[in-house]
């Protein structure tokens, strides 16, 4: 379920519909924007299945005039370090010019008749800032097959500070829709933001 819009007592309600901890997202994710003015936001929620466990998260994505944050809380059952179950949320403030990539990977049905402006069925929204860093390598090699020298190693470097993924059929395309109307947003102010506007 992701909601989004742009004033901070839309963000209070959509935290509210989520029905997730309310008072407990709310909260961590007020404290952190603080008298800032909401620019845009998206709230989602989604469920997975841990072995014999269902678990809950809620990400919540804000974005302010100066900067992007981010909210996680997730619920963990009783384990040995608490006999009774609990939830961990915490938040990240990132100033707007750190941002150096908004990522939105768009899956549609049937490309070859494609119209503008229909909705993909599937987003994934991945977006870097320099605090997380995925290095694949893997052994280089030349082109001779027979070649059995020490080449060294070859590989890439991709920003993966956070990605989130809605569908169609999990989350409804009112989610998918309003994903891409806070990739807009946050491209925008990423532009916006390195040309000094």
């Amino acid at each position: 379920m992701a909601k989004t819009g742009t004033t901070t007592q839309g963000l209070r309600s959509a935290i509210e519909r989520s029905g997730y901890y309310p008072a407990l997202v709310a909260e961590a994710v007020e404290a952190a924007v603080g008298g800032e003015p909401v620019s845009s936001y998206l709230v989602h929620q989604e469920t997975t299945f841990d072995a014999n466990e269902v678990r809950r998260h809620v990400t919540v994505l804000v974005l302010t005039g100066t900067r992007f944050i981010v909210s996680h809380t997730d619920e963990q059952a009783a384990d040995d370090s608490s006999p009774s179950p609990y939830a961990t949320t915490s938040t990240e403030s990132v100033k707007v010019e750190r941002i150096s990539s908004v990522v939105v990977s768009r899956v549609v049905a049937n490309p070859e008749s494609y119209t503008p402006g229909t909705l993909p069925r599937e987003v994934v929204l991945t977006i870097g800032w320099g605090a997380v860093n995925r290095l694949d390598l893997e052994p280089a090699a030349c082109g001779d097959p027979n070649c059995e020298a020490d080449h060294g190693y070859t590989g890439s470097s991709t920003a993966d500070d956070l990605s989130l993924r809605v569908s169609e059929a999990g989350d409804g395309p009112d989610s998918v829709r309003q994903t891409l109307a806070f990739a807009q947003a946050l491209s925008e102010a990423t532009v916006a933001s390195s040309t000094g506007r």
